[in-house]
């Protein structure tokens, strides 16, 4: 798979699990073990070396910047323009506040046409082809129905509710006009959340600053999406993936990574059970029900927006079909956990050897 440079796929992938990504974060939910040789001791000024940062807040998640640097300063500064950008897009893409472009587009696009800032145009235009290629099951829209639930309180919308927001529900709602760079709703009660892919755009643009100063070697992520510039001084970035029913530390999966961005959505992120059913925040566009029909699904793909906006489709349509489509996607690999706890890979992927064949 030279396409995402991953080096080596983890030994005995029969046993992979995969779960929310998160590089050398204690509290979170995966880590990074590097190895010695990962760090030069004679080569770069004595300033040199890995910095990283954590920080809790931003877009409603735990962001993660590690980088090498020649001096701590400079670190410093780049870690804090990948925060700056990352704090501008959850201005501008929060549906939690209201100020924010997206909820004013929720507040007025069905009343006509609205201009919008670039990026917006950039990013709804984005979703709509993720839309197309997993045949409607990421579905910004999503929100016409999932504003009803709230996950942290045990709410849920009961199927009345349900069933008088569905018709909102539709990707083919979001009108937009590329010349004028407006959107419009083409009915009330639509709704549009980007929290399915503006994760990894910021993720995106956080290495997009990076590069933009000169770094070579570094790690951004946000909650389960994460992307690696560079390698480690001849040795892969090794991506540690958890146990989806474990607590922290139970790390059951491992797998090498050189400029590539990688994504988990699961059941597990954010979620509340009643009478034995588990209600989670990934939301079937179809049903408006929580998508249950795997436990979890990582994605691998040059870009963490491409990673995160295809990590869903497996909730919604299902294993086989999912990868159906990810096969299709030369730049795509994945993982996908059954709800029975079995695994299924993509083609590149399979059985741990680089060129996809069972050993």
């Amino acid at each position: 798979m030279p396409r995402l440079t991953l080096l080596a796929r983890a030994a005995g992938c029969a046993a992979l699990i995969a779960l929310p990504i998160i590089i050398a974060a204690p509290a979170s939910v995966a880590a990074i073990e590097n190895p010695p040789s990962a760090t030069p001791s004679n080569t770069f000024p004595a300033q040199a070396g890995w910095v990283r940062r954590v920080t809790d807040g931003i877009m409603g998640t735990r962001i993660t910047v590690e980088l090498w640097s020649e001096d701590r300063a400079s670190a410093d500064r780049a870690i804090d323009a990948v925060l700056d950008e990352m704090r501008h897009i959850d201005e501008t893409m929060s549906t939690y506040k209201p100020t924010s472009e997206v909820s004013q587009v929720n507040a007025h696009a069905a009343e006509g046409p609205m201009h919008i800032s670039k990026e917006l145009f950039g990013l709804l235009t984005t979703a709509r082809q993720y839309s197309v290629i997993t045949e409607g099951a990421f579905d910004i829209t999503y929100a016409s129905v999932g504003y009803l639930y709230d996950f942290r309180a045990h709410v849920r919308p009961d199927e009345q509710q349900i069933e008088k927001a569905l018709p909102a529900v539709d990707y083919r709602h979001v009108l937009l006009d590329a010349q004028q760079q407006t959107v419009q709703f083409s009915q009330k009660g639509v709704r549009i959340d980007l929290g399915g892919i503006a994760k990894g755009y910021a993720v995106d643009r956080g290495i997009d600053v990076l590069k933009s100063l000169g770094v070579t070697r570094a790690y951004v992520g946000a909650g389960g999406d994460s992307r690696i510039i560079g390698d480690r001084f001849g040795e892969p970035w090794i991506v540690g993936i958890r146990d989806p029913r474990k607590g922290e530390g139970n790390v059951i999966a491992r797998i090498p990574l050189v400029n590539a961005a990688i994504s988990t959505s699961g059941d597990y992120e954010r979620f509340f059970e009643e009478k034995g059913v588990r209600y989670h925040h990934i939301i079937d566009p179809h049903t408006g029900h929580s998508a249950s029909k795997v436990r979890s699904a990582t994605v691998i793909a040059p870009y963490a927006t491409r990673t995160d906006g295809l990590s869903k489709t497996a909730f919604v349509l299902g294993p086989d079909k999912a990868m159906e489509i990810y096969n299709k996607l030369d730049d795509v690999d994945a993982i996908i956990v059954r709800n029975d706890g079995t695994i299924v890979y993509s083609k590149g992927m399979q059985r741990g050897k680089p060129d996809g064949t069972p050993p």
